[in-house]
């Protein structure tokens, strides 16, 4: 279905746009925010009408977010607009299904779909969020925004949203150009919040449980072949990372644990542990232009 901008604002020299559309694989409609950076209205020659095409960053947002939240709290727009990179900021779950229990929690259902596609009753009608940001929305947004470039996309995300760029990313070889991620929850069948989100998505007996290390980026990134090269940062002063949430460090021993003796499948983590930063938006706004290059270094190559 066709995009609604129901607003546009200026930012950084380029337009951030309110979007809205229907979703087939949420079964609901599905707000988002989209920043197209001033490159992104240029022609690609001066006998074209055809504009300039840029490349995608998905930023993913963490638990009870909406795809507000980064585009008017993270600043990826002022590295984006200096890059010539479009960044898209998906919802974090369907909303308005009237699921039985969706929000009785605010860790589970309603702002918590955790960028997977449930497969146990009622949520596997809808909370497929893996599918919708990895496949439908990508598709959507280029075809009907023709500035947007489909071969050049990388993604991040904050929490529950970098476990999903994790993932995401992982589990798609090719399909995004580089990862990145704030304080993501990095090993979730060993997290309290990851094991109350597959049990409820996925189911908690023996053979539903092997679908929970298909969405642990732990566990993927021991299949992974070739380069990696990863970006994470995490505050030290990050109360969830103190409670065992996050446990990013369980992704770089595993990421170490299987790498070889050759440079052009070296498996590169980049843990940064940012003295004093918590959780908050304060954390990803200090640190964004950085993720922001980290994904320009590829998607330009």
């Amino acid at each position: 279905m066709a995009f609604e901008v129901k607003a546009t604002i200026g930012s950084f020299g380029g337009r951030l746009l309110k979007l809205r559309h229907e979703s087939r694989t949420t079964r609901c409609p599905m707000n988002l925010n989209l920043y197209l950076p001033g490159q992104a209205t240029a022609s690609s020659d001066q006998h074209s009408d055809e504009p300039a095409k840029v490349p995608m960053l998905f930023y993913l947002a963490g638990l009870t977010c909406t795809g507000d939240n980064g585009a008017e709290k993270g600043f990826f727009q002022h590295a984006a607009s200096k890059h010539g990179i479009a960044v898209v900021y998906p919802d974090t779950s369907p909303r308005g299904l009237n699921v039985p229990g969706e929000d009785d929690a605010w860790d589970f259902g309603t702002g918590a779909g955790f960028y997977v596609d449930a497969t146990r009753e009622p949520w596997s009608d809808g909370y497929r969020m893996y599918s919708y940001v990895s496949k439908e929305l990508p598709e959507a947004l280029c075809a009907q925004f023709r500035q947007l470039d489909p071969l050049r996309m990388s993604i991040t995300g904050h929490s529950m949203g970098g476990h999903g760029a994790l993932t995401i990313f992982l589990k798609n070889p090719g399909q995004y150009k580089s990862v990145s991620a704030f304080a993501p929850i990095a090993n979730p069948v060993n997290s309290p919040w990851g094991q109350k989100a597959f049990g409820g998505y996925f189911g908690k007996e023996d053979d539903e449980r092997r679908r929970w290390e298909e969405h642990d980026a732990t566990e993927l990134v021991k299949r992974w072949q070739g380069p990696l090269d990863v970006l994470i940062d995490v505050g030290t002063s990050d109360s969830f990372y103190h409670q065992k949430q996050l446990l990013p460090e369980n992704f770089v021993e595993a990421s170490r644990a299987t790498d070889d003796d050759d440079d052009k499948n070296e498996k590169k983590v980049t843990l940064r542990l940012q003295p004093e930063y918590d959780h908050s938006y304060h954390f990803i706004a200090s640190f964004a232009d950085d993720h922001v290059a980290h994904a320009a270094k590829y998607v330009f190559v």
